[in-house]
């Protein structure tokens, strides 16, 4: 059949009488009644919308709350009632509180101790400097050791100080106790004062139950050999803490500067801290923190001291962590590096 016979044919049917279908009134008239509800719930939203309308255009009127507007006010995400660390730990949340900068700078909660580890647990909506909250226990000094991130978008865990042979203790949580200088908005002009971004946090402190065995995190990635200019001199082994807490490495700094790179694997590796020994270099000894490196680029963060130029340079290294760590182990690595 050809395309314009197919035509004549629906031509023709088109013109005849349509076939009998007895249900074919009773359709039409649910067809009628489905058009007028829709008719009628259109009707009733556009007026929902005019009285709104209405209402923000009245004079005098504050107008209606706009609940995305900043980051301050979005909801303050919940944190778990439990959950288990990658190493086996289980975290029970003993009690949770929510500061809100634009209209509170300030939390406390109070909680049983019963002899288990502590930790602080954080979230935030908000900008870049939003102040991280310092932690008090029940008046005493700052605690935990280690200190919030400014607006962790992840949960993030420090450790709880707690006081010898305390049965209850009261945490406060306090965003006013830190400021961000100044900047010049013109060349030249005033250094005038930065204010810390609004922010929602949400806090919580967990007691934790560490696992009864211990269980070592996987193998460090090799440090890069090459570093924004600086060349790999030499590494120490991937240790494990706690058994692991001094190395030695020796590295030549030939031109007069060397480079420290630390490298932590655990759900601890955070908490690690490691102090740098230069002999024949800077005098005292200098604190720093550890990376994780998992994916992406290298997470960069390098310490410098001037030694010798074209000399060996012994580096001693001394491990720690803050808080308890009960069967809870890291893998660590320290490198040398030397420009190149």
């Amino acid at each position: 059949m050809s395309v314009q016979d197919l035509r004549d044919v629906l031509r023709e049917r088109a013109e005849g009488p349509a076939p009998a279908n007895p249900a074919r009134p009773e359709h039409i008239r649910r067809r009628v009644r489905r058009t007028r509800r829709r008719r009628g719930l259109t009707a009733a939203a556009a007026a929902v919308v005019a009285a709104v309308t209405v209402f923000s255009l009245l004079p005098g009127d504050a107008a209606p709350p706009q609940e995305a507007a900043t980051p301050a006010v979005k909801a303050a995400r919940e944190l778990p009632e439990r959950f288990t660390a990658h190493d086996g730990t289980g975290y029970r949340r003993l009690a949770t509180a929510t500061i809100r900068t634009e209209r509170t700078t300030k939390a406390s909660v109070t909680i049983p101790v019963s002899g288990k580890p502590l930790d602080v647990a954080a979230l935030c909506e908000g900008g870049p400097r939003a102040n991280p909250p310092a932690i008090t226990v029940t008046g005493g000094d700052v605690a935990p050791l280690q200190s919030l991130s400014s607006c962790p978008k992840d949960m993030e865990l420090v450790p709880l100080v707690v006081p010898g042979g305390a049965g209850r203790i009261t945490v406060t949580f306090d965003t006013a106790t830190k400021g961000w200088g100044c900047a010049r908005e013109v060349k030249d002009g005033p250094c005038v004062p930065q204010r810390p971004d609004e922010a929602v946090w949400s806090l919580a402190v967990y007691e934790w139950t560490p696992p009864g065995r211990p269980v070592e995190p996987g193998p460090l990635k090799p440090f890069p050999k090459r570093l924004a200019g600086w060349d790999l001199a030499g590494a120490t082994r991937q240790l494990v803490w706690p058994q692991a807490r001094t190395f030695t490495v020796t590295a030549r700094g030939d031109g007069g500067r060397i480079g420290i790179e630390a490298l932590c694997a655990g759900d601890l590796a955070r908490r690690m801290w490691f102090r740098y020994l230069i002999e024949g270099g800077e005098g005292g000894e200098v604190t720093a923190t550890c990376g994780q490196w998992e994916s992406g680029p290298y997470p960069m963060a390098m310490n410098e001291f001037s030694v010798p130029a074209g000399k060996p340079v012994k580096v001693t290294v001394r491990a720690g962590i803050w808080g308890p760590d009960s069967n809870r182990p890291v893998r660590w690595s320290v490198a040398v590096y030397r420009k190149g």
